[in-house]
């Protein structure tokens, strides 16, 4: 991942990654063995890296589904990078490697997703079979003033949906705000479900269900 684009959500203990000529292994670094054209780099605080188009495709041919789609998330939204750049670099490379399931993941990417839960969480809806929810919710009052957003859900039937991540336990002055904003949007109609990580996936889909079931 890039965190020379400000990408946030970039796991530190992971190796950096490096596409060199020399296959040589070095502690911390993966080396990956491809061909870049000119105009697939550019220098970020005087280190040579891979775009953003480039980091993306990279990363969907090379990792599993979910873990690609959470990354580039993170990228599009740190970098305004469009799903329509990476589909036209990824028809420069129809040989290249893994690019069919690369195809796969950039359908699924949304820059709305602001931690990798909130897109296992939205492809864990998907898969059920359940509406494209919406990302990023905003709602406002009568007068189209912003009150809140919410993670994402249904705004025909009213529906969010909230992951609440350890920040909640570590940060309290969040906590009691986060509280207030739910308040208000069940004060507005709102009928909102909170996810945490302990929360089993069929669990989370069943109060789903039910949730869609009662607004029907």
């Amino acid at each position: 991942m890039r965190q020379a684009d400000g990408a946030r959500w970039v796991d530190a203990a992971r190796n950096a990654e490096a596409i060199h000529d020399n296959r040589h292994r070095q502690r911390g670094i993966t080396v990956w063995s491809g061909e870049i054209a000119p105009d697939e780099s550019c220098v970020i605080h005087g280190m040579r890296v891979t775009t953003a188009a480039r980091t993306a495709l990279d990363l969907a041919c090379r990792y599993p589904r979910g873990q690609a789609v959470a990354a580039i998330d993170a990228l599009c939204r740190a970098t305004e990078l469009k799903t329509s750049e990476i589909f036209d670099l990824a028809s420069r490379h129809g040989g290249m490697r893994g690019i069919r399931k690369a195809r796969a993941a950039f359908d699924l990417v949304d820059s709305g997703a602001q931690s990798p839960r909130e897109t296992w969480l939205r492809l864990l809806l998907r898969d059920a079979g359940l509406p494209p929810v919406t990302t990023q919710i905003l709602v406002h009052n009568g007068d189209f003033v912003a009150l809140a957003y919410i993670d994402m859900g249904w705004e025909d039937f009213m529906v969010g949906l909230e992951y609440d991540g350890d920040q909640h336990r570590s940060d309290r002055r969040q906590y009691r705000k986060d509280i207030t904003r739910l308040e208000m949007l069940e004060g507005m109609g709102w009928l909102i479900i909170r996810v945490v990580a302990e929360d089993h996936p069929d669990d989370i889909l069943r109060r789903v269900r039910e949730a869609l079931a009662r607004r029907a």
